[in-house]
């Protein structure tokens, strides 16, 4: 992931898409202009932190035709959209689509960029989880099958003497699982680690004896 943010401009008005990178720039932000919805989807890469605005009426594809498209193929980068139209159900369906705002021209130029940098937090803070879950589900992988009953046993609150006699092993080798899944996991207590497992999308895995 890049990174430095881009904000992508997806729009056909060539003044309208002059404005708004000039805007953007002013503030230190790089930006990226596309006249078609089409030639941004060509080049577009989820590895690149940024935001997006679209335009909502556009030759060929349109603006919500595009976030269709992006939202099919797990695309997460935020979405702020851009009108000459006060179309408040319109508006509505591409918010509830994931849109992260709606904007109708002719708009301030500081609500536009408060909406940019809203956009890039979420981007960011979206990014920073998606790399946690990845970095938890790599630890995850390194577990052993039997490690793994073991950690199910800790996420449900069992103490070692259950999960000793549910897995009929003894204490001693369970007090050695709940270390090793420590060390594995890196973490330093159960609380993290139970914060760990479900925060970030770990799966249980049902081992079959």
């Amino acid at each position: 992931m890049s990174n430095e943010p881009i904000v992508y401009i997806v729009d056909d008005d060539q003044a309208m898409v002059e404005s708004l990178s000039w805007i953007i720039e002013s503030v230190g932000l790089k930006a990226k202009a596309y006249i078609r919805a089409q030639d941004f989807l060509d080049h577009y890469s989820n590895d690149q932190h940024g935001c997006l605005l679209l335009d909502v009426r556009m030759p060929g594809m349109s603006g919500p035709e595009l976030q269709a498209k992006l939202n099919s193929i797990g695309a997460t980068l935020p979405i702020i959209f851009i009108s000459g139209h006060g179309d408040v159900p319109l508006a509505v369906r591409v918010m509830k689509a994931g849109a992260i705002d709606f904007l109708t021209k002719p708009f301030n130029d500081q609500v536009l960029i408060e909406s940019i940098n809203k956009a890039l937090r979420i981007d960011k803070a979206n990014r920073e989880k998606q790399q946690e879950s990845a970095q938890a589900e790599a630890k995850f992988a390194l577990l052993s099958p039997r490690e793994i009953q073991v950690l199910q046993g800790i996420v449900a609150g069992k103490q070692n003497k259950v999960i000793s006699s549910e897995l009929n092993i003894s204490l001693k080798t369970v007090e050695a699982h709940r270390a090793s899944v420590m060390k594995k996991m890196g973490v330093k207590s159960v609380p993290e680690l139970v914060k760990m497992v479900l925060t970030n999308g770990v799966q249980e895995t049902v081992v079959q004896e």
